[in-house]
Order: structure tokens, then sequence, then C-alpha cells
């Protein structure tokens, strides 16, 4: 055991991970206070001993998995004493083959179990240095050493399959599997060797997230997977979005005494003053505020969109002339008031608590159609926009959209919003195919940057 690990260190060295002799001495003494055949306890001890940092322990597992796994069945520890002398006998012929080329010697010896010069050659490669001509500077001296390997691991390749083939009479197929199975596995080691260069293990490295950074990420989260400390942080982007928004209309009223000069209405208006055009006249005229008749389904997972949708339109009430609002399961509720008379977070407490709704009752978006065209359709007018939301998941009842029909004759605009994935819409109980032709807009709302772009539509 004691040669085996000092062949390890010296692969390890090879491939320039720094061992001292020390270390070495160490751990030849703690092997002898564990089970050998233990691979867990082997395989911690030297990793004690040799992994002297956390950005270290990467390089250690590559290389142990290299020796001790991917080529532990070398030429000497293999099982099948006929197959391992088959196996001599092909690397042997590719031996001769390399004819003094320490390249292709290195690979036939990492193919009989002897990385040792492999892993040379690749440090060798990984620490060249690159000659600078004519004030030119590139990195082709590593690349090109690099693409020789790879030419010399497809010639050997090659030369196996032949040796091979032409072997066919004097092995069986089983044997010739067997061969091939193993020089693959180390030629697959070998390429990744090659190509997969090992970087350092850095835990103590710190990802800087910005705080912009981190909300937006958080926007992409559904609403039905948000913990209550990530709906606390949304109200901020919520607070943001509201500002901005209240800000864009202020500015749009605030210019709307300036625009392009209509000519006939300031001469008509100068008739007062004598024909001097005193009052000037423009255009464009301010921007009428629209009026929003909201209902939102507020069974399961689809009330944690339709909070924060209700959220933003009652903090935006300044933009509109009358925000009003209905909730539903099976029964319809206006919640009008509550949301005008309570802080916004109150108001969806009472919600979810006072209002004369069945929650537990299942959802029934043709009753709610229906009571709303017996009891609310003087809601909408010409001014109106009506925003549903909801999944359109009727639980197999008559969905009634015939009703959404008359709703969007009525107003000026039918939006829905379902919080499902659209590649579930019309999938079981769900009527999204027979309301859709009603709807001047569909939308997926399932986070929040989909809802701020809605609601950046809507208001903007």
């Amino acid at each position: 055991m004691v040669n085996t690990v000092l062949k390890f260190v010296a692969c390890c060295r090879a491939a320039g991970y720094r061992i001292s002799t020390s270390e070495v001495l160490d751990c030849i003494s703690h092997l002898e206070m564990i089970d050998i055949l233990d691979q867990e306890e082997f395989r911690a001890a030297l990793r004690a001993n040799f992994a002297k940092s956390r950005r270290e322990q990467g390089e250690f597992d590559r290389l142990y998995n290299l020796f001790f796994q991917e080529l532990r069945e070398d030429l000497g520890i293999i099982e099948s004493a006929p197959l391992a002398d088959k196996l001599r006998e092909i690397v042997g012929r590719l031996a001769e083959e390399a004819d003094g080329d320490p390249a292709r010697q290195a690979i036939v010896d990492f193919l009989s179990g002897e990385p040792l010069d492999y892993l040379k050659e690749l440090l060798r490669i990984k620490n060249q240095e690159e000659q600078t001509v004519a004030g030119r500077k590139f990195n082709l001296g590593p690349l090109y050493n690099r693409l020789e390997i790879m030419v010399r691991l497809n010639d050997i390749k090659g030369d196996i399959f032949q040796i091979l083939e032409q072997a066919a009479q004097n092995y069986d197929k089983d044997t010739r599997t067997s061969i091939a199975r193993y020089f693959n596995g180390h030629l697959d080691s070998a390429y990744s060797l090659l190509l997969r260069e090992q970087r350092p293990y850095n835990d103590g490295l710190k990802h800087v997230k910005t705080h912009e950074q981190h909300l937006t990420q958080l926007g992409e989260r559904a609403f039905a997977s948000l913990t209550m400390k990530e709906v606390e942080q949304m109200r901020e982007v919520i607070e943001r979005l509201v500002r901005k928004l209240k800000d864009i209309i202020s500015r749009r009223y605030a210019i709307s005494n300036r625009g392009v000069l209509d000519v006939k209405k300031t001469l008509r208006a100068s008739d007062r003053y004598q024909g001097v055009p005193i009052e000037i006249k423009y255009r464009k005229k301010p921007p009428r505020k629209g009026k929003v008749v909201a209902l939102c389904d507020i069974s399961s997972s689809v009330w944690s969109a339709a909070r924060f949708m209700l959220n933003i339109l009652y903090s935006l009430q300044d933009c509109f002339t009358k925000v009003n609002s209905f909730v539903f399961v099976s029964d319809l509720a206006e919640v009008t008031d509550i949301f005008e008379n309570e802080e916004i977070n109150r108001a969806i407490e009472r919600v979810l608590k006072d209002v004369d709704i069945d929650y537990h009752a299942q959802t029934d978006y043709g009753e709610t159609l229906r009571q709303f065209r017996r009891n609310c359709m003087d809601y909408l007018n010409k001014k109106t926009t009506l925003i549903i939301i909801g999944d359109a998941r009727s639980n197999y009842f008559n969905p009634e959209e015939g009703i959404l029909a008359e709703m969007r004759e009525k107003c000026r605009r039918l939006i829905w919003l379902n919080p499902e994935n659209e590649y579930i819409w019309n999938t079981g109980d769900s009527e999204m195919l027979s309301y859709k032709p009603y709807c001047h807009e569909l939308r997926e709302c399932r986070n929040l940057n989909q809802l701020i772009d809605f609601i950046e539509d809507l208001v903007l």
C-alpha cells in the first residue's frame, strides 16, 4: 500500500499539486490507524493530509478519482490473467509505433495504467509561456499542443480499433468487447483531463447581487410560490412602480396645455380680443381617465395573483375615474367600499374574512357571470375596462360564455389575466377556449414582471 500511495503522490506532483515529504510521512502513519480496505476511511485519510485547503479539494478529488477509480483496473491488478496478457500485447504494439514520440508514449503509458507521464505532459502545456512575435500576443502555443495531444488520442483510438479488427479470428466477441470497453474508458479519462481544465474551488468568493437584480429575479417567481418575506419585498417593487406611473400621468397633465398649434381654434378665440391671438389653442388634449371594473377569482392559488393585481389597481386610483372590484368563487361580491375605506393590506384581510362568500365552494364561473348580469351590468359602459383575473376552471359547470359576450359589447375593452402557464390552458375543466373569442386581450400573468408589463400597458 505504501508503494501505491507513493505512486499516487508522484501523479499528484506531476499534475502540479503540491505535496511535501512530511505530508506523505504523516499520511503513511495515519493509514496504520484505519482500515485501508474501507474506501471512505482511506479517502478521508489521504484528503486530510494532502488537501490543505477547500480550494485544493476539487483538484484532489479529481486526481483521486482518476488514480483509484478510473485507472484502478490497470494491467497489474486486472482480475482476468488471460485478458491481461492480451492487453499487454496490444499496449506493446502501440508502444512500438510510438517511435520516440514522447506525447504518444505518454498516452500509451496512460492506457496501461501509468498516468505519470501524461499528467506531466498536460502540466507542461498548462505552464507553457507564449512567445510574443512582432508585438502580437496569441494563445496559439498551448492550443496547438492540446490539439496535437487530441490528434494522437484519436490516432491511438483508431489503431486500437484496427488491431481488434485484425484479431477478430484470434479473440472471441466477448474478449474483444471487454478490451474495447477497457481502452474506451481510459481514453475517455484522457480526453476529460485534456479538455476539462480543473479550477481551484473557492467557497469564499462572494457573488455580489445588486438590489435591482434581486428584485428582478424575484419578479420572475410565480405568485403561488412566494414566501411571506418575499411578498413583503414585492411591495417595494409595487410602490416603486406606482410612483413611476403616477409621475408619468402627472407629467401628461402638466404638459396638456402644450402641443401642436391649432390655428383654427386660435383664430376663433382671437375674435374676443379684436383679432389679436392672445389665447393660444393646441390640438393636444388632456388624456381622459378610464374606468376599471375588476372581477377576481379568489379560490386557492388564483387569489395570490389577484391580491397583487388589486394592490396595484387601488394604488393607482388617481389614474382612473373609478375602480370597482368584485371577488368570487361561486357567488359574486363587491368589495369596492372595503378597498376605498381601508388601507390595502387591511382591505385584503377583510376580503378574506368579512365578505359573505363560501371560500370552500366549487368555483363556478357561469354562476358568477349570471349574478353579474343580473345585478351589475350597469357598471359597464364604453369608458370601462373590464379585467377578469382567474384560471377559467369552472369544475365542468356551464361556462355561460354568452353572458361574457354581452359584457364585451357593453365595455370598451375586456382583458383576461390567467395566472396559469399558457401550455395548460384548455386542459381539464378549464373553459379558456370558450371565453377566448370574447376577450379583447388574453394574458398569462403568473409573476410580478408580467403583471407590471400589463399595468404599464393599461395605464400608459
